[in-house]
C-alpha cells in the first residue's frame, strides 16, 4: 500500500491542496498586514489584526470563546489551512480505501483469503493497514504546514509547535477514523469498487446536507447531530467535557459503521 501508485498520487494531491491553501492564505495575510501597517500606528495596527483574527476564528468555529482563546497563540494560517484540509479529508479517505474489500470481492480473490483466515480478520486487517497509512499521510502533511508556520512566525516556538501539532494530528485522526469505517462499510456492501466509491461519496454529501439543513432551519436542528461533521469543532475545545463529547461521538460513528461492515462481511456471499 505504501509503495502503490495510488497512495503516492493521493499523498501528492493532499500535499498540493494543502500547499495551495497555505500559499493563498499566507499571501492574503501578508497583504492585509501591509495594508494595516501603512494606514495606522503600531497600537491600532495590533488591535486591527487581533479583531481580524478573532473574526476569522469566529467564522471557522462558530464564535466559541473558549476555542478562540485556546487558539490565540496558534498562527492563523495553520488554523485556516488545517480546517480546510479537515473538511476535505473524508474524500481522501474514501479514495484511499474504497476498494479495500470490494476489490477482493469483484475479483473473487477473497475466497482464497477466507479459507486461511476469518472474515473478520480480513476486514479488520485491511482497516488497520489503511488506518496506519492514514496516520502517516496526515502526519506528513501536517508537519509540513507547521514547519512553514514556524519559519514565518517568530512567536511560534518549537515547544508550542510540537504541542499544537500533536493536538491537531490527534484531532484529524479521531475525525478521519470514523470516515474510514464508513469507507469499509461501503466497500463490503458492493462488489464493484466504482459503485462503492460513488455510494461513499454520496454518503459524505448526505452527512454534509444534514448539517447544512440542521443549521439553516431551527425546526430541523436535530438533524445536524446525525452528521459527523457536527462534532469536528469540539475536537479543538480546551474543556475536557466538550472534547470527550466530540471524541465519543466519532467513536460511536466508527463503531456503528465498522459493526455494520462486520455483520455484512459475515453474512454476505463471497
Amino acid at each position: 500500500m505504501i509503495g502503490s501508485a495510488r497512495t503516492i498520487l493521493l499523498l501528492a494531491l493532499y500535499s498540493l491542496f494543502s500547499l495551495l491553501v497555505l500559499l493563498i492564505v499566507g499571501s492574503i495575510s501578508r497583504a492585509f498586514n501591509a495594508s494595516v501597517n501603512q494606514r495606522t500606528g503600531a497600537e491600532v495596527n495590533a488591535e486591527a489584526l487581533e479583531q481580524a483574527r478573532r473574526g476569522v476564528l469566529g467564522f471557522l468555529f462558530g464564535g466559541d470563546v473558549a476555542i478562540l482563546e485556546a487558539l490565540q497563540d496558534v498562527p492563523l494560517v495553520v488554523v485556516i489551512v488545517f480546517k480546510a484540509t479537515l473538511f476535505f479529508l473524508p474524500i481522501y479517505v474514501a479514495l484511499i480505501g474504497f476498494d479495500q474489500v470490494s476489490g477482493e470481492l469483484g475479483q473473487r480473490s477473497i475466497r482464497f483469503l477466507a479459507v486461511r483466515a476469518r472474515r473478520s480478520s480480513v476486514l479488520f486487517g485491511k482497516f488497520g493497514a489503511q488506518a496506519m497509512l492514514l496516520l502517516a499521510l496526515v502526519l506528513a502533511v501536517d508537519l509540513g504546514i507547521f514547519l512553514y508556520a514556524k519559519a514565518t512566525h517568530e512567536g511560534f516556538t518549537g515547544p508550542m509547535m510540537i504541542e499544537t501539532l500533536l493536538r491537531f494530528w490527534l484531532a484529524a485522526i479521531v475525525f478521519s477514523l470514523a470516515y474510514l469505517s464508513l469507507t469499509s462499510l461501503c466497500s463490503v456492501l458492493f462488489r464493484t469498487p466504482a459503485l462503492s466509491l460513488v455510494v461513499n461519496l454520496a454518503a459524505l454529501f448526505g452527512f454534509w446536507l444534514l448539517l447544512a439543513i440542521g443549521r439553516a432551519d431551527t425546526s430541523l436542528g436535530a438533524l445536524r447531530f446525525l452528521s459527523p461533521y457536527q462534532y469536528s469543532d469540539g475536537l479543538f475545545h480546551p474543556r475536557i467535557s466538550e472534547l470527550a463529547i466530540s471524541t465519543g461521538a466519532y467513536a460511536a460513528f466508527a463503531a456503528v459503521f465498522l459493526g455494520a461492515a462486520y455483520l455484512a462481511m459475515r453474512t454476505r456471499d463471497l
